[in-house]
């Protein structure tokens, strides 16, 4: 598995939320376990949930800390069990596995400690997953594929991070679809690790012995951008380019806009291309809604152990430039940024959930809320 970066952004994020203050000390102590940080994603959603730990409404109520583990669910399991010992009445945390964190997680539910996920899930029972139905993802997004392609055709997959439970749904959703097609052949599979950087490393592989001819679509969890960008760098054009379903970066969704579509700031492959598309979404903004749960959970509401948000569907049809990004501009069905303001194409557009109208664009971006 891939040793994953630490952004300046995420970077600043951590050493601001470690300051202890004597204030905190009247406050309930909740700590943010990322494990793996190697993409845009999971930067949005730790600055969500700064972002919310700052709204008007929790701010007061919590003390926020982050600790990053990476791809290891050893020093995620000894970073959770630090965090029982401090004093944590809360713990959100991307598990690195939906397994491998049981035990631990037993040992915190058993000492009071509320135990909210998000994106990812944990099978333990005493945990709370705020998600997606990851299943369903992978599902629509291989049938607007298989439906596209007339139900035959060579498919590239390109998957996740191995082992999470997101990664393994999904491709069991897509798979399940795919094996309804006889004519339908999965000539590559490869993880993408929901990173462009390593969607064109793996895809520069797969194109080493295989020529965009004899590519008839590609699934890509989440690197459509860059499908699409080698397709225009391969002189492709735009009428003529391949098909691609998967989540929805910033960059993904503008080339998905007509090619008379007014924007501002593009260029290159970051343009409208009318490129044909189906675009879901986890929204990072899940890990948000989790730490707004885990403060309900500490003053004793009680919680589901799934707590399934909606899954957006984004297709040619219905994408839809944001002006402003404010919770209420979102809430009328826009759902991509001008390339102006995201200058970072793998940014992740969908931020929008109907249950945390703290978090807009300016809280996905700097970690500020919205009130």
């Amino acid at each position: 598995m891939r040793t994953f970066f630490l952004s300046s952004a995420l970077g600043a994020l951590i050493a601001a939320s470690t300051v202890v203050t004597a204030a905190a000390a009247d406050k309930a102590k909740v700590f943010l376990s990322m494990s793996y940080i190697g993409n845009d994603w999971q930067a949005e959603a730790a600055n969500t949930v700064r972002a919310m730990a700052l709204s008007k409404d929790l701010k007061d109520k919590i003390d926020l800390e982050v600790q990053v583990a990476g791809p290891n669910a050893q020093k995620q399991i000894q970073q959770i069990n630090a965090m029982v010992q401090a004093g944590a009445k809360a713990i959100v945390v991307y598990p690195i596995s939906p397994t491998a964190l049981n035990l631990v997680v037993r040992n915190a539910c058993s000492k009071g400690v509320h135990i909210f996920t998000y994106d990812a899930e944990i099978t333990e029972l005493c945990a709370h997953n705020v998600h997606i139905d990851q299943k369903e993802a992978g599902t629509k997004a291989a049938q607007w594929l298989a439906d596209r392609l007339g139900g035959k055709g060579n498919i590239v997959y390109l998957s996740g991070v191995p082992g999470t439970s997101t990664d393994t749904l999904r491709t069991e959703g897509s798979m399940e679809v795919f094996a309804k097609y006889p004519e339908i052949k999965v000539v590559a599979q490869t993880p993408g690790m929901w990173s462009q950087a390593v969607t064109r490393t793996e895809m520069s592989k797969v194109l080493a012995t295989r020529d965009w001819k004899d590519i008839d679509g590609v699934l890509g969890q989440a690197g459509c951008f860059t499908i699409f960008s080698m397709q225009d760098e391969a002189g492709i054009p735009d009428d003529q380019k391949k098909p691609c379903s998967g989540e929805g970066s910033n960059g993904h969704r503008i080339q998905m806009l007509p090619l008379d579509a007014a924007v501002d700031g593009a260029n290159g492959s970051y343009r409208p291309m009318a490129a044909p598309s189906f675009s879901y979404a986890s929204p990072p903004v899940s890990a948000a809604y989790a730490l707004k749960l885990a403060a309900k959970a500490i003053e004793g509401q009680e919680i589901p152990h799934d707590v399934i948000v909606p899954l957006p569907e984004i297709t040619n049809e219905n994408v839809k430039i944001c002006l402003e990004g404010s919770f209420e501009e979102m809430k009328s069905g826009c759902n991509v940024f001008q390339p102006s303001i995201i200058t970072n194409p793998g940014w992740f557009a969908e931020i929008f959930n109907a249950e945390t109208p703290e978090i807009g664009l300016n809280a996905a971006l700097t970690g500020q809320p919205e009130f």
